[in-house]
């Protein structure tokens, strides 16, 4: 009995000692992001020109595998490359049992109907750091990245500050109005900007509205992120309604460099860091 205990004891340290993986593959950018941001380089992302584009930090290491397609990755390179584990979210399910042919798969959500998503954008960071033995360096991040954001709340506060509309371009007729449930709002409340589209948002803390609608509010400035879709800028240039908004003919409009509206929390730091940048030195 006392050597079938010593079995079981010594089976048991050794899954507790068990190295965590380290080739992993990702499909999602928000995930791609908070494995760098915890100091691991991932194997292969899907879309690498994509997160290079629109995500732009953390850099992606020029080592990492393009994967092809977030929806459809290419399963054969994926499986040449044997990760150790791929990472997914909820979005990605339905590639699931594909993906589990090759390496287990973790699927893990910033985004839910339960957790606004910059609390989402913690518990994932210390999921990831859990399962990559990486406690330490998630707490970091997350107090990190906290204190960044305390940091530019007091900066701001100094000045007036405007209400903002935080936005993409569809066209030159249409955005994308972020407000409750997204990353930028939880940006927004921590900082002690006040968001001027108080309205409705989908479960990605969107909501896709006319140009018109940026009327609703005259003293907002305009926060748009960069890029913009191809023939923007001069359809904008040649638009009587775009030139006619309040902000636009006041001067109250602000291009910020890309930041990917569905990521984590280094996505939420870039964000507060481009606000201070702009808005810093900025008195309404």
């Amino acid at each position: 009995m006392r050597a079938l205990l010593g079995v079981i004891l010594s089976c048991c340290l050794g899954l507790a000692q068990a190295a965590a993986p380290t080739r992993i593959a990702v499909i999602d950018w928000g995930l791609t992001e908070t494995l760098l941001g915890l100091g691991v380089a991932p194997l292969a992302v899907a879309q690498t020109s994509g997160y290079r584009r629109w995500v732009v930090e953390p850099a992606l290491p020029d080592t990492t595998v393009d994967l092809g397609l977030r929806v459809e990755p290419n399963l054969e390179l994926l499986a040449r490359l044997k990760p150790e584990l791929i990472l997914i979210t909820p979005q990605f399910e339905a590639s699931r049992a594909q993906l589990e042919r090759i390496a287990p798969v973790k699927s893990l959500a910033i985004y839910s109907e339960e957790q606004e998503a910059y609390l989402g954008a913690q518990r994932v960071t210390r999921e990831l750091g859990q399962l990559l033995q990486r406690e330490g360096q998630a707490e970091t991040l997350i107090a990190r990245v906290d204190q960044a954001l305390l940091h530019v709340a007091t900066r701001l506060a100094t000045r007036p500050q405007a209400p903002v509309f935080v936005m993409t371009f569809l066209d030159a007729r249409h955005v994308r109005l972020f407000g409750r449930s997204s990353i930028y709002q939880g940006v927004l409340d921590r900082v002690g900007l006040r968001n001027a589209w108080q309205g409705h948002t989908n479960y990605w803390g969107f909501t896709q509205q006319g140009i018109d609608r940026l009327a609703a509010e005259p003293e907002a400035r305009l926060l748009y992120l960069e890029p913009l879709p191809p023939g923007v800028e001069r359809n904008l240039a040649a638009s009587a309604l775009w030139q006619q908004l309040p902000a636009v003919r006041d001067g109250r409009l602000t291009p910020l460099p890309p930041v990917w509206s569905f990521n984590g929390l280094l996505a939420a730091e870039r964000f507060a860091m481009l606000l201070d940048q702009h808005l810093g030195g900025v008195h309404e």
